[in-house]
């Protein structure tokens, strides 16, 4: 009887082990399809490169200008001086960075739809609502304010050359135009302010002008010397004027109880006491008409001089700051495309197929490997034969 045949006597035909990978073996294998890795990134980047001419060419303008700068304001020193009008101008408020707003004003909705309506970019951009025209146009621009110089760069992409040139400089004159119809500086402020002030006072110094023409005079009048008197209290009835209006400005950024709005409401209290004892001082018998109209007629006469200077100032001050947006560099059709960048586009695409070819090929060859390795020499299993003649 023969001896059962066991798995252990058996060659071992097990598959050879390939987890280890030689670094030359990958660079021989990559070097056996060079042929892949060369001529199937060429064309790509070939069909990548005719591909770009179809893309439709983006021309980019620029223009740069500077904003409206903030001076040393002259209407300060004479505010100072006047002890009701002192923080009137501080009360106004100031411009920290002026170029900041007006990179913010050439993103508004006010000057990108004059934008949009003028060069027809609802339909260019092929949009129904004005909304995505706006987005559109965002996309399409780019500002850059210079933290040295302060000069503003204005860019702007559109389909060709001129129309590109057109828009940058189009931007330029709706900035100047939206900053004319706002009030954006302290000087623009108190122009304004004083300028209704101006107003207001020119129109009753001639109501009072009349009333005094009307009133005539009696010898009552000669003897209380109306001009001194009505002179003095002129000027301190156009004080208590100015320190209602510092109250007033006091009151809106602070409380009652603040210390600076309780000072300003005694000084103001202060001057109307003064007021009353000087009303009382010149009409004695009440029934001096004339010194009345006299005493308005020069209270308003000196309130309008006192804000037509005021006045002066700020427009001097508004002067100063050089109102318009000045251009430094005005928007050109630009000589070539930005974009698209058709070598760019080419490189890029043949690089790309290149990087993923190699791990293509790698795969594709271990792939081949195991399916060999699997279709080889099969195992064979042990039988156990039985003696020949064996029951």
């Amino acid at each position: 009887m023969t001896p059962a045949v066991s798995d252990d006597s058996l060659p071992d035909l097990q598959e050879p082990d390939t987890a280890g990978v030689d670094f030359l073996e990958l660079l021989a294998v990559l070097s056996a399809r060079w042929r892949l890795l060369v001529v199937a990134p060429v064309i790509a980047g070939l069909l990548a490169f005719g591909a770009a001419f179809l893309i439709k060419p983006t021309f980019t303008a620029r223009t740069v200008f500077l904003p409206p700068q903030q001076p040393q304001s002259a209407g300060n020193p004479a505010l100072s001086s006047l002890s009701a009008l002192s923080g009137l101008a501080g009360s106004l408020g100031a411009i920290k960075s002026p170029a900041d707003q007006y990179v913010s004003l050439m993103h508004s909705a006010n000057v990108e739809d004059r934008i949009i309506d003028k060069f027809k970019l609802m339909h260019d951009y092929d949009v129904d609502y004005r909304f995505l025209a706006r987005k559109e146009l965002d996309k399409s621009i780019r500002t850059e304010l210079g933290k040295k110089d302060g000069l503003i760069t204005l860019e702007v992409e559109a389909s060709s050359a001129q129309l590109a040139a057109d828009m940058a400089n189009q931007f330029v004159a709706e900035l100047r135009r939206l900053s004319s119809e706002l009030v954006l500086t302290e000087a623009q402020q108190r122009r304004q302010f004083f300028e209704a002030q101006l107003k207001q006072a020119r129109a009753k110094l001639d109501e009072a002008q009349q009333l005094l023409s009307k009133s005539g005079f009696d010898a009552a009048a000669l003897k209380a010397e109306p001009k001194a008197a009505a002179e003095g209290y002129a000027r301190l009835e156009a004080e208590a004027t100015a320190a209602e209006v510092r109250l007033q400005t006091l009151r809106r950024s602070l409380a009652d109880t603040a210390p600076e709005v309780q000072q300003q409401l005694a000084q103001y209290e202060a001057l109307n006491a003064q007021l009353a004892k000087l009303a009382d001082a010149a009409n004695p018998s009440g029934n001096a008409d004339y010194v009345n109209h006299y005493r308005d007629f020069k209270y308003q006469e000196a309130l309008l001089e006192l804000f037509a200077k005021q006045y002066e100032m700020a427009r001097l001050d508004e002067s100063r700051e050089g109102g318009l947006i000045q251009v430094v560099d005005v928007a050109t059709p630009p000589e070539r495309k930005s974009k698209p960048h058709r070598a760019y586009i080419a490189a890029g695409v043949l690089a790309a197929t290149f990087i993923l070819l190699i791990p293509f090929i790698l795969v594709a060859h271990y792939w081949r490997q195991r399916a060999a390795a699997g279709g080889g020499l099969p195992r064979r299993r042990a039988q156990i034969v039985p003696e020949s003649g064996a029951a």
